[in-house]
């Protein structure tokens, strides 16, 4: 495997980073090493987010190695990352396929958590306009947000 996607979460560590629940629609795209494409498109539901990678459940199964292109959309917004399989279950509950992937590079971990911080301010500021009986922007919410989290988001990545 070339460089370029070299593995940056070890298999063996990816237990050491904290899970944090995150349910959005994606779509991925399996693709074989030369950049050929397997499977496009295919639908899933995320069910966590950490900064090593993402678990979420699908239909179909994923081999475990396959290296996959995962979209992330927010509003208008389709965010890209890669990431490599590194399980595959099929849940008895659901009967759907759990699986887990470990980002290719920093910058798509980091994508990932900052799609995560946008849903999460998505909710604090639905959450807020609730708790002040008025509607608070989107503006207002980040505002807030930044002021009470940025510090420990900042701790994740410098």
């Amino acid at each position: 495997m070339s460089k370029k996607y070299s593995n940056i979460v070890p298999t063996d560590e990816r237990r050491r980073f904290i899970r944090h629940p995150l349910s959005i629609p994606i779509s991925y795209t399996v693709i074989r090493k030369k950049h050929d494409v397997i499977e496009k498109g295919v639908t899933a539901m995320t069910a966590n987010v950490s900064v090593g990678g993402l678990l979420f459940s699908t239909k179909r199964p994923v081999k475990v190695g396959a290296l996959i292109e995962i979209k992330l959309p927010f509003k208008d917004k389709v965010f890209n990352v890669k990431s490599k399989v590194v399980h595959c279950a099929k849940s008895p509950e659901t009967k759907l396929y759990d699986v887990g992937s470990s980002f290719y590079r920093f910058n798509d971990a980091f994508k990932a958590k900052l799609i995560e911080q946008i849903y999460l301010i998505a909710e604090y500021r639905d959450l807020r306009s609730i708790q002040l009986g008025r509607e608070v922007s989107l503006e207002e919410a980040s505002r807030e947000w930044i002021e009470r989290y940025a510090e420990r988001f900042k701790r994740l990545y410098w």
